[in-house]
């Protein structure tokens, strides 16, 4: 007990730095997106409205199909493009250091800086991309105006931001996977796509579901791309939850829908991670059997 109440004086910035910055916002969040709120006017009770508005608003909807459009093409691709990579630099890929530097530089990269740059690179008009595949006689994106396109590009763009997330997490799990297991798994005759199959797919499991819960936490999240490239348009059609979130909030100063918003958006994403965690938890069993 003495021992405890010495280190109450040290553990109490961090338990007061987490009530002023999660909880007790968090807490405030709940309250607002349980009442009617905006400028000019003071907050009145409304119970669950906020979330049926939000729920059955075809401007949400509409968003919510855009973003589960970005998350599962996105996503995928990027897990697919990492894996493909990691086990490419794992083969003894000639000139690795340098190359890894360059995979690992868009992380590095401000989303503001990323998305001005692929704005420029793909312009309808005189960007550069746009016009070596018109001069092969390639489709072009026309994503200024085409919202497909628009949210194809929007795709291309998180991918390119954030394999390297993907890239260095399975990177890291099949360079801890021994040789021995693949020196044994030759002897017995397996092939290169046998080995793949039955020794690198199954330890890199836990890595892959890994990777997957945190991108689709982060992709279901995404704002900065989608903001910055179409701003949500045109006529609101590439809007994601996020940006949703902020048009009610900061646009048409509705608190109350928006934070609803905000609780959905949290609401789903542990969903998600609950989801990921078991897969996570049964896999790390089983191979412990």
């Amino acid at each position: 007990m003495k021992t405890i109440a010495q280190a109450v004086p040290f553990l109490a910035p961090v338990q007061i730095l987490i009530l002023s910055v999660i909880v007790i916002p968090s807490l405030y969040v709940v309250w607002l997106s349980l009442n009617a709120s905006t400028f000019g006017q003071s907050p009145t009770f409304v119970g669950l409205d906020n979330y049926v508005r939000t729920l059955t608003d075809p401007a949400f909807l509409h968003a919510l199909w855009n973003t589960v459009l970005i998350v599962v093409f996105a996503v995928h691709l990027e897990l697919a493009l990492g894996l493909a990579m990691a086990l490419l630099f794992a083969s003894g890929l000639p000139f690795r250091r340098i190359l890894l530097v360059a995979v690992l530089a868009p992380y590095a990269v401000s989303e503001v800086i990323a998305v001005a740059m692929w704005r420029f690179l793909f312009d309808p008009d005189v960007g550069p991309v746009t016009i070596a595949l018109a001069s092969l006689g390639l489709p072009t994106l026309d994503w200024s105006f085409e919202p497909s396109h628009a949210l194809v590009m929007i795709g291309l763009l998180t991918i390119w931001l954030h394999l390297p997330f993907t890239f260095i997490i399975l990177y890291a799990a099949r360079l801890a996977i021994p040789k021995d297991l693949y020196e044994a798994a030759r002897i017995d005759g397996a092939t290169a796509f046998d080995a793949f199959r039955r020794v690198t797919m199954p330890l890199l499991g836990p890595a892959i579901v890994v990777a997957l819960l945190f991108r689709y936490i982060f992709a279901f999240r995404i704002f900065s791309e989608v903001w910055l490239m179409t701003q949500g348009g045109p006529a609101r059609s590439t809007e994601v939850v996020a940006v949703y979130l902020y048009q009610e909030a900061f646009r048409f100063n509705a608190f109350g829908t928006a934070a609803a918003t905000a609780w959905i958006m949290v609401v789903a994403s542990l969903l998600l991670a609950a989801g990921y965690v078991f897969l996570l938890r049964k896999q790390v069993v089983g191979n412990a059997h």
